[in-house]
């Protein structure tokens, strides 16, 4: 297969020569939205994140694969894809262990008031809070129940959370209570201390939580955002946060990014913000590598008949 890595995946030019040593032609280019370093026609496989958003896909006349470093395809032409019945694969599990202990961490920082101790800290204040909160026993409810969700669900219980899962395939999943559908999602939000969104991006979920559904939020209750920020309606949110209506956020993905200097988000006192950095943890490397060689190696690629 004649192969086109991009700089979206860091290891890339560790790899070409094994990789070439597996039968394909290998060519990189670092930057995605710069010229490629060959023909559109030459590449029948891909390893990339956003090269489709400045390349438009109708270039790539033999495209037959895709691998993404990313786990959403928010970022692709899906339609077409699977129109022109190309192989796509995303980095699955690559990214579901530090997302969920970003998930977690963001809760108990919340529920510990660690930003108040941090300040007093500064201050050398000794200063006692009676008023901390304890996740042991919380009711959990995730929204997409994939991989990142899945893993999201085995930290919250072993937290000893009541977890329930909301999704549009329905199973059975021991780390869950229960998996309801979509449809079952205001009933859901109705009776969950935190409502968790590891949801992909669709016409579907787009302002998913909206301000219908933040009325339906129990009081006291925490929305945490791992997933895209356009999931979530940012107006309604911030009428939420400011009237008290949710007790707290924390919010990883945004509508605009980088988040506005003049967003109102960053002064509340109820809300943690990070710069979609919830996907970052020392072992995703050698994840996202593992990824790509096995989905190299599938039966649907690897035994494709291919024309160099």
């Amino acid at each position: 297969m004649n192969l086109l890595l991009t700089g979206a995946w860091q290891g890339a030019k560790q790899h070409i020569e094994e990789i070439e040593a597996k039968g394909h032609k290998v060519l990189f280019m670092q930057y995605e939205k710069d010229s490629l370093p060959c023909d559109y026609s030459w590449v029948q496989g891909v390893v990339c994140n956003g090269l489709f958003l400045t390349h438009p896909i109708e270039k790539f006349t033999n495209l037959r694969y895709i691998q993404l470093t990313s786990a959403g395809y928010d970022r692709v032409p899906l339609e077409y894809i699977q129109d022109h019945r190309i192989k796509i694969f995303n980095a699955c599990g690559v990214y579901s262990i530090p997302m969920a202990e970003y998930a977690v961490s963001g809760v108990l920082q919340i529920y510990k008031h660690t930003a108040k101790f941090a300040e007093n800290q500064k201050k050398m204040l000794w200063q006692k809070d009676r008023d901390i909160a304890e996740l042991f026993g919380k009711t959990v409810c995730i929204f997409g129940c994939g991989n990142v969700g899945t893993c999201c669900a085995k930290l919250f219980k072993a937290f000893g959370c009541r977890v329930y899962g909301g999704d549009v395939c329905f199973r059975e999943d021991d780390n869950y209570s229960k998996i309801l559908p979509m449809t079952s999602a205001d009933d859901l939000i109705s009776q969950s201390d935190i409502v968790l969104l590891t949801l992909p991006l669709t016409e579907q979920t787009r302002h998913f939580i909206n301000s219908e559904r933040l009325e339906k939020f129990k009081p006291g209750a925490l929305l945490v955002n791992i997933s895209r920020g356009a999931v979530v309606d940012t107006h309604a949110l911030e009428n939420a946060l400011n009237n008290r209506k949710i007790s707290g956020a924390v919010l990883d993905v945004f509508e605009e990014e980088p988040l506005s200097e003049s967003s109102h988000l960053w002064s509340m006192d109820n809300v943690i913000i990070t710069p979609h950095n919830s996907f970052v943890g020392e072992n995703n490397n050698d994840r996202l590598n593992l990824c790509i060689f096995k989905n190299l190696e599938s039966p649907g690629v690897k035994n494709e008949n291919y024309t160099y």
